[in-house]
């Protein structure tokens, strides 16, 4: 039996999910939460084989909670789950230790075979992000200017963009607020904005910011 973990902040794509989840034999979901911290905390409980994660989290985003659960002792393998192949999220969720990339435009039995593939110890992408990840590696590809920027930079902008303050940041990141401005500085330096509202403005037209 494969015990998987459902982690999206709406009940309604986690009932979906559970539903088609639950019409197989061998696929059992043993637990759901809403946001970043919930998923680190259910990794930490109930040790799933798979967790499906979202990365439009409250609080910390999926790909934080991706990167602190893969640090751990490994045995709970990701799926990163969310609503359109965004650059530069799935080349980031996989650096950060998930193992399989879905968009929830997949069909139900790509879902089933994403979790059975990833259970069994192999990676998998949905057909459409593969090719994006393979034509942004192309020289002279469009990217996202997020792509610029670090991990944490990334995880820093994506938090500014939300209306996230400095100290609240350095919380939820287990950061100095004082690092935190660092980041902050570096990132607005790469992506050629000088304010918040430039950088939320440029993240929504990017799909960084998921829908509303």
């Amino acid at each position: 039996m494969i015990r998987i973990a459902l982690v999206d902040d709406h009940e309604l794509v986690r009932t979906g999910f559970r539903h088609i989840l639950s019409r197989e034999a061998d696929l059992e979901v043993v637990g759901e939460g809403a946001s970043g911290e919930d998923g680190i905390a259910l990794a930490r409980r109930l040790a799933p084989d798979v967790m499906l994660m979202d990365l439009h989290l409250p609080g910390i985003s999926g790909l934080e909670a991706i990167e602190r659960i893969a640090r751990g002792d490994g045995r709970t393998r990701l799926i990163a789950v969310t609503a359109q192949d965004e650059q530069p999220f799935p080349r980031r969720a996989l650096e950060a230790g998930a193992a399989g990339y879905l968009t929830k435009a997949c069909p139900a039995e790509e879902l089933v075979r994403a979790v059975r593939t990833v259970a069994r110890g192999s990676r998998y992408l949905s057909a459409d992000v593969a090719r994006e990840l393979a034509l942004a590696s192309l020289p002279g590809a469009g990217q996202s200017p997020f792509e610029a920027l670090s991990k944490r930079e990334l995880e820093v902008a994506l938090q500014l963009a939300r209306g996230g303050d400095l100290q609240g940041i350095a919380r939820l990141l287990s950061l100095s607020p004082k690092t935190v401005a660092t980041y902050k500085y570096r990132l607005f330096e790469k992506l050629g904005v000088d304010n918040e509202v430039a950088l939320a403005q440029l993240a929504q037209r990017f799909g960084l910011l998921g829908t509303p």
